[in-house]
């Protein structure tokens, strides 16, 4: 997962996933931020679901996003 954002307001412009099974869900959530033009602090944020047999506590836009807010 790569995830691109405008520099200053943190603004989010674009995600980049590539994946197998569950890629898909990754893919609306990132969607869905998009369109609400979240920032990357917003994403920080997100109350996404969480069972521990199939997603854990850190998902990847999640960590992605806190990646990118230190290169900035």
């Amino acid at each position: 997962m790569k995830v691109r954002a405008e520099k200053g307001s943190a603004r989010l412009l674009g995600v980049q996933i590539v994946g197998g099974i569950g890629s898909a869900k990754r893919i609306d959530a990132a969607a869905t931020a998009l369109h609400a033009g979240f920032s990357l602090v917003d994403l920080l944020y997100l109350d996404l679901s969480y069972a521990p047999p199939f997603a854990g506590v850190w998902v990847p836009i999640v960590i992605a996003s806190r990646l990118a807010l230190k290169d900035m």
